[in-house]
């Protein structure tokens, strides 16, 4: 018994530890029968069995049964159990007391492989968590956009809880909550499905993520709590809340199969906590981007203020020396070639006061006015022209026009542009000019919002569009 106790502390492989523990019961009491069943790792259910020699044909079998209960520090992991005297005798004191300590020594090899097992998963959640952070922060090169940031976390999740189906959730503008980001085995039908639907705010589960506290089911599909018309297709599954700062962001659904193995006590513990270390990564992956973008307008805001400060005001210096050497000039032909000079610097000087403005814009994602819209509608016409139009703004723009007349005046310039010829290739590229101005009065007196485009080179009459200003508020 002490080489078999020995031979089984020193093995790492539960099932080979427990086959050796039934094949000694069997011989050192001489039972033609022994086996170690085991409770799952949630205690409440049947789980793995491991058995030596020929079961027992009638019940009660011929010799008698010994039974000891296998656990460890008053924890019950399931019996230990031999049957069948071979001798066709009945089990003796000394055979229960060897059954006994081998049924001890086998809850020690089983606790022993459940801590063994439960590290190796810790280290598994804690690194991909560590992963999820570095992958979150790593910057734009690897597309760490706030949707590509949820997707990576749907993955690693699902990964680390062996599922079928890792889900992002946040909440719908309406109420309730949206899938957002997703990754499953399931098929594409099932993915679409998943985008489209949403659970409705009535849904306990939402009360209870809203609340910050996890959702665990044996069995999605039969579960009252979800009333997701997705949730047909899912058994086991944890519904974990992504949470910051005592802020709920969203939720991490991972979902197995209907009827794969539920998720262990250890699992959930590490599920819950991967979800709030993923929560953490996303909310410092968004302020790194903030970061990042701040940087980029810091650089726009300076290099707008060194074109504003040194260049346009050399252009300028520069302009008036030669409108002086054109007034003094005697030879006609010099006095012209000089006033062309001369027009081509405040044509220059609008230009970059242009790409001034282009540079101080506001980010994407917000509203963009009405000089943003004019400036992309002139960049998009740059291609059919040859070059980019001048564009000239007077007045406050964006906080004098409201949005009916912004839309009416950007059909306009949009219609003109469109009108406006190609140049052919043996020509020059086509110049055009575009002037918004907004202290325009009209030929009534009343305050009006002009646009003026004139047509490549200055030739034809220049379209006139004007509108009496109805909203926007002075700046």
């Amino acid at each position: 018994m002490l080489e078999a106790m020995a031979a089984v502390g020193s093995d790492h492989d539960l099932g080979r530890a427990l086959g050796r523990i039934a094949e000694t019961a069997a011989s050192l009491t001489g039972a033609r029968h022994a086996a170690v069943s085991l409770r799952d790792e949630g205690g409440d259910g049947p789980g793995e069995q491991v058995t030596h020699g020929t079961p027992p044909e009638g019940e009660p079998p011929a010799g008698g049964l010994l039974e000891a209960p296998v656990q460890v520090q008053g924890e019950l992991f399931g019996t230990l159990s031999v049957a069948g005297k071979g001798d066709g005798g009945q089990f003796s004191d000394a055979d229960r007391h060897l059954v006994r300590i081998l049924a001890t020594e086998a809850g020690i090899a089983l606790s022993n492989a459940r801590l063994h097992s439960a590290a190796r998963q810790r280290r598994r959640w804690i690194d991909g968590a560590a992963s999820i952070t570095t992958a979150l922060l790593a910057g734009p090169e690897t597309g760490s956009t706030t949707a590509n940031a949820l997707t990576v976390v749907a993955e690693k999740g699902r990964e680390l809880a062996e599922a079928a189906t890792g889900a992002v959730l946040l909440p719908h503008a309406e109420g309730g909550m949206e899938v957002v980001a997703i990754s499953t085995v399931l098929s594409e039908a099932v993915r679409t499905e998943a985008y489209r639907g949403r659970i409705p705010p009535r849904s306990p589960v939402v009360h209870q993520i809203h609340a910050g506290l996890a959702v665990f089911s044996d069995d999605l599909a039969d579960d009252p709590r979800s009333i997701s018309p997705i949730s047909r297709h899912y058994g086991p599954t944890m519904l974990l809340p992504l949470r910051s700062s005592g802020r709920v962001l969203g939720a991490l659904a991972l979902c197995r199969m209907s009827g794969d193995r539920r998720f262990s006590h250890t699992e959930r513990t590490l599920g819950t906590q991967f979800a709030a270390q993923a929560a953490v990564a996303l909310v410092l992956a968004d302020r790194h981007r903030d970061r990042e973008r701040l940087a980029v307008f810091e650089d726009r805001d300076r290099i707008a203020r060194d074109l504003h400060d040194l260049v346009i005001q050399r252009l300028f210096a520069t302009g008036m020396l030669l409108e002086t050497a054109r007034r003094k000039a005697l030879v006609p032909e010099v006095r012209e070639g000089v006033g062309r000079a001369v027009d081509e610097l405040e044509a220059t000087i609008q230009e970059i006061r242009t790409a001034i403005i282009a540079l101080q814009q506001g980010p994407p994602e917000a509203p963009p006015g009405l000089r943003t819209r004019v400036l992309r509608e002139a960049g998009a016409a740059t291609a059919a022209l040859g070059t980019r139009p001048s564009v000239r703004f007077t007045g406050p723009v964006d906080t004098r026009v409201d949005d009916k007349d912004a839309r009416e005046l950007l059909a306009a310039l949009r219609e003109a542009l469109t009108d406006v010829t190609a140049p052919a290739p043996s020509r020059a590229p086509a110049r055009v000019e575009i002037a918004v101005d907004v202290t325009a009065p009209l030929p009534d007196g009343r305050p009006g919002i002009r646009l003026t485009v004139t047509g490549p080179d200055g030739a034809g009459r220049p379209l006139i569009w004007e509108r009496p200003l109805r909203g926007g508020c002075d700046a």
